[in-house]
């Protein structure tokens, strides 16, 4: 299973490629807000520190960039998506799980600009972004389990589905708005493809109460030791 970082902050995205080896990186419009730059000074600096890092293409080290959420039109949701991929060969262009949305990234990627189907809240809406060759789609695991809804067996159904028809591994199943390391459990179990989450859910899968009474047992006994 692959590690996205869900961020617009470079020095987040440094640091996860540097300690944990994420594989991509997705963004939203509110990770750009937080980023605290406009939108393309944002996407352009994430551009740029991928050519520095030797990453170009989407195959190597996919980014996820959303298109306006204002627009609702088809045609113009490709004008846009047009304009944010030529940015980089990396960008992989998010567009919302609905009728036009799913129009466009069907234009999209006949014109070979890869797209990520996003806001995705449940099995049925994951199937026609397979059907028509999205990259990624991207099911919310957070929003639904904070509303008390098990994703367990939703992103199961998923991966279920895409085995029957072929696409599983065509289209790849992010599991996007993780909370916790439980969470990137029960998706990597069920088989998806990807988890993207913040960098405090992966610093957090890394920390056990356990294994912090180990380090301690281990420096005190290392204490005692006669070693130089």
């Amino acid at each position: 299973m692959k590690y996205f970082l869900d961020s617009a902050k470079l020095n987040e995205i440094t640091y996860a490629y540097e300690t944990f080896g994420i594989d991509g990186v997705t963004t939203n419009p509110r990770h750009i807000m937080l980023s605290g730059k406009p939108f393309l000074a944002a996407v352009a600096e994430i551009a740029d520190w991928i050519v520095k890092e030797g990453l170009e293409g989407y195959e190597k080290f996919p980014v996820s960039v959303e298109i306006n959420p204002h627009l609702e039109q088809t045609e113009e949701m490709v004008e846009a998506a047009r304009k944010i991929s030529a940015i980089s060969p990396n960008f992989v262009i998010k567009v919302p799980a609905t009728e036009a949305g799913i129009a466009a990234a069907r234009k999209l990627e006949r014109e070979k600009i890869r797209t990520n189907v996003t806001l995705i809240f449940s099995a049925a809406q994951a199937i026609l972004p397979a059907k028509n060759g999205s990259l990624f789609v991207s099911p919310f695991i957070g929003w639904k389990e904070a509303n008390g809804e098990d994703c367990r067996s939703y992103i199961k159904n998923i991966v279920d589905i895409y085995k029957n028809y072929g696409f599983y591994g065509k289209t790849q199943i992010i599991c996007a708005a993780i909370r916790t390391p439980k969470q990137i459990v029960d998706c990597a179990v069920a088989g998806a493809d990807i988890v993207t989450c913040g960098l405090d859910v992966y610093q957090d899968t890394m920390k056990h109460a356990y294994t912090r009474q180990g380090i301690d047992t281990f420096c005190e006994a290392w204490d005692h030791t006669a070693a130089e």
